[in-house]
């Protein structure tokens, strides 16, 4: 399986370039850097401005398509685990991508352990010829063309746990409780499936944040959780000669600090630059991404941004203060998120609600966006699917409307008037 072969410039990433996963896949686009120079598909830029220069535009979200360089040949299929409803749609789509498509199809190995898939005679042919791995033993970042994902929204942050490094693109099918990330329906999979094996298909970048977190030791061996380095390969976790351990991960939704089981009130320094821009004192914090701006953040009361747009969100959570509003800042900064001096207890750290730790005293966590965007793929486009999923998902803005003045009742208020 080859390596990526284009770049695809990403405004959040400090200007560096953000590899755009599969070999053999593509992103078509074109957009304009900060300087003014032409951008194109390749993401090298044209040191020579065009004479049509992009001096004020403003790239559209919709012209940013999937196209294949070659056909794709490998698929890694996720399915939610624990849910007897989704083994047919399983089967009936392993069994099409095998012989309709002749897909090498991978599958986490405690999928076909399932003893509903395990028993069923007449899938035994096409189980034979899965490809399997366990998540955290084998790497197979660089071995697959793109992803299905069966389930709800965490199907899809589990695919991007899977890739610390650059992702393939994702294909997701609503078959979970909420689905705000997953727009596809599985009814018509069939041709959707082949659509985009075919290419061409609309693409929506979900930026990702970079998580560095950084522990003094403090006596006594620590265990070091499934942190990767920056190019995807195992970090090396513990560094002797400067007493730290150091992980890494890649986060697709939201960092969450939090007070943990402690009664007191978290209180951690947040720093911005190197400089500190406040101290949060409440249940804790949370800096998520345009995408888990609809998660988490929602909730806490943040507002929702589109995928598009590159910034991070830095959300209180209950604070302790009535002005503390939630704040957007710049996708190309750095924040790090400190214990107070003043702190009475521990704080505890989550990515995406996964690996939660404690952090304490002298402990720091580093968060910028990552330059490995998740690769969404669109039923439609990237603006009309996300206010398709404000509307059915969260049904944004509902409410009867207004009724409106009958002609008679006008016409009695305008002679009152007079």
């Amino acid at each position: 399986m080859g390596q990526p072969c284009v770049r695809q410039a990403w405004p959040g990433c400090c200007g560096h370039a953000g590899w755009l996963p599969a070999g053999r896949g593509r992103l078509a686009s074109h957009m304009c850097d900060p300087a003014g120079a032409e951008l194109t598909g390749d993401g090298m830029s044209d040191p020579t401005p065009p004479s049509n220069t992009c001096a004020g535009h403003i790239q559209d979200p919709a012209s940013q398509r999937l196209t294949w360089n070659k056909s794709p040949k490998s698929v890694l299929v996720i399915k939610k685990m624990r849910d007897a409803s989704l083994l047919q749609p399983f089967k009936e789509l392993c069994t099409h991508l095998m012989e309709e498509n002749n897909m090498i199809v991978y599958v986490e190995k405690k999928v076909l352990e399932d003893p509903a898939i395990a028993s069923d005679e007449s899938f035994g042919a096409v189980k034979k010829k899965f490809c399997t791995f366990r998540e955290d033993y084998d790497d197979i970042s660089n071995q697959i063309d793109f992803i299905i994902c069966l389930g709800g929204d965490g199907t899809l942050l589990y695919a991007s746990s899977l890739f610390q490094g650059s992702v393939p693109p994702v294909m997701a099918f609503h078959l979970g409780s909420l689905g705000f990330l997953t727009p596809f329906s599985f009814e018509n999979f069939q041709s959707q499936v082949t659509q985009v094996i075919e290419g061409n298909a609309a693409v929506v970048l979900r930026s990702r944040l970079k998580v560095r977190v950084v522990k003094e030791l403090r006596g006594k061996k620590t265990a070091v959780h499934n942190g990767l380095g920056e190019n995807g390969s195992r970090a090396a976790g513990l560094d002797m000669d400067v007493g730290k351990q150091a992980m890494q991960y890649q986060v697709l939704n939201e960092v969450v600090i939090d007070r943990g089981p402690s009664s007191y009130l978290s209180n951690v320094d947040v720093y911005l630059d190197g400089h500190l821009i406040t101290t949060v004192q409440g249940d804790g914090v949370i800096v998520s991404t345009p995408t888990g701006s609809t998660a988490y953040a929602a909730a806490a009361g943040a507002s929702m941004i589109h995928p598009n747009v590159p910034a991070i969100m830095i959300t209180p959570i209950c604070p302790h203060s009535l002005s503390f509003r939630p704040i957007v800042v710049p996708a190309g900064v750095e924040l790090k998120i400190m214990l107070s001096p003043e702190a009475r207890n521990t704080a505890w750290v989550s990515f995406d609600g996964r690996k939660r730790q404690e952090i304490r005293h002298g402990d720091s966590i580093s968060i910028t966006t990552s330059c490995y965007p998740l690769p969404s793929i669109c039923v439609r486009d990237p603006v009309s699917d996300w206010f398709e999923s404000l509307a059915q998902c969260l049904h944004w803005n509902v409410r009867k409307k207004q009724a409106h003045f009958e002609e008679e009742e006008e016409e009695e208020e305008e002679e009152g008037e007079g």
